[in-house]
């Protein structure tokens, strides 16, 4: 299999020659060039065209987000974002997401070189993630989140698995939502499409500490619905639609008749946190068959075993289908796991979430 071909865009030498070594150094990866901004970079690109850029955002001359639009327009690539963590430059990577990038690696003001070195499972995670993602032209903005070398721990670290139903059928419903690569567009695509009537919603989205209030903030803008990066003890209502944070799982309880919401620090779970798995878990245990489960476009497959268990109260789960996704990792594995009722395209998705009708009704069609 061929290597997947990189090339860096970054006004910084010192980012541009750690980068070059590090990702030269994985397997599977090869660098094939380098450039401090778009407009050096365009001509060295033309006679070798790479399949994943890495790109900043403010550099001179033309910025990471005037050519991500142009590149989008004329030739669709896979590009990850390499961004400073502030809140300012969050909201500045989010345009980006939005204008057609497909992964964030975040770097630090203090210490890049170290981190840089430090980040290798990272770094291998969002390329190779990029190289598999389908892109169209003026489409696809998608978010991963950070991978380490921790082992791979399931949800029993955060909550013990329930075998019991949760609680009986009633008209009381919740969406929960799970997405990481591709799903800050698939997301928005949904979401804005949602009444202001629609069933309380939770959702993790795969993304950096730092990045998801943003990306809430941003949602909420161009919806008719609520949206907020989720807090300790929100209640989850109609709506309303809650985003995980970054760098913390979220738990739906349920105290009497409300829904809320619980934030809690924990280690990383299918080595993501926010973890799909931890909030479909926690879903089955708190809502049971009044809850419906969506997993949408992402690498991996975290969500797929907490899908199946919420699956088995007898809700309602679904996946996005293979031919809309950006990437179809964590729907096929839910799949492949009889963990849904059905595939559905993103254009299906929001129409399903309106109506929230109970399982029996679905497969009745």
């Amino acid at each position: 299999m061929a290597d997947t071909k990189v090339f860096i865009v970054d006004d910084s030498a010192v980012v541009r020659q750690v980068l070059t070594g590090l990702l030269d150094s994985l397997p599977g990866i090869k660098v094939i060039g380098a450039a401090p901004d778009p407009l050096f970079a365009l001509p060295r690109m033309e006679k070798e065209w790479p399949d994943v850029i890495v790109l900043d955002i403010e550099m001179p001359r033309m910025d990471g987000i005037t050519f991500l639009k142009k590149l989008m327009l004329e030739r669709p690539t896979p590009v990850v974002i390499c961004s400073t963590l502030t809140a300012k430059g969050a909201e500045v990577t989010m345009q980006a997401m939005s204008a057609g990038a497909v992964d964030i690696i975040t770097k630090p003001t203090v210490n890049l070189k170290g981190f840089l070195q430090d980040s290798k499972t990272l770094l291998a995670d969002a390329i190779k993630g990029a190289a598999h993602a389908r892109l169209k032209k003026t489409v696809s903005p998608l978010v991963k989140p950070p991978l380490d070398n921790a082992p791979k721990l399931n949800a029993d670290v955060m909550l013990a698995p329930s075998h019991s139903t949760a609680m009986a059928e009633t008209t009381d419903r919740v969406v929960a939502i799970g997405t990481s690569t591709g799903g800050t567009q698939a997301l928005e695509y949904v979401l804005t499409r949602l009444p202001r009537t629609t069933p309380g919603i939770v959702v993790v989205q795969h993304m950096p500490e730092a990045f998801t209030a943003a990306f809430a903030k941003r949602l909420d803008s161009l919806c008719q619905i609520t949206v907020k990066e989720a807090e300790q003890n929100d209640r989850v209502i109609p709506g309303l639609a809650l985003i995980a944070p970054g760098g913390k799982h979220m738990l739906l309880r349920r105290s009497g008749a409300q829904y809320r919401v619980e934030i809690k620090d924990g280690p990383l779970v299918t080595r993501h946190r926010p973890s799909v798995d931890v909030l479909f878990r926690s879903t089955a245990q708190a809502a049971g068959k009044n809850a419906l489960g969506i997993i949408m476009t992402g690498m991996g497959d975290d969500g797929a075993h907490g899908l199946k268990e919420l699956h088995d109260t007898g809700a309602l789960t679904v996946a996005q289908d293979e031919a809309s996704c950006v990437v179809y990792g964590m729907p096929k594995e839910a799949v492949k796991l009889g963990g849904t009722d059905g595939e559905l395209s993103l254009s299906a998705i929001p129409n399903l979430i309106i109506q929230s009708p109970s399982r029996t009704k679905f497969l009745k069609g």
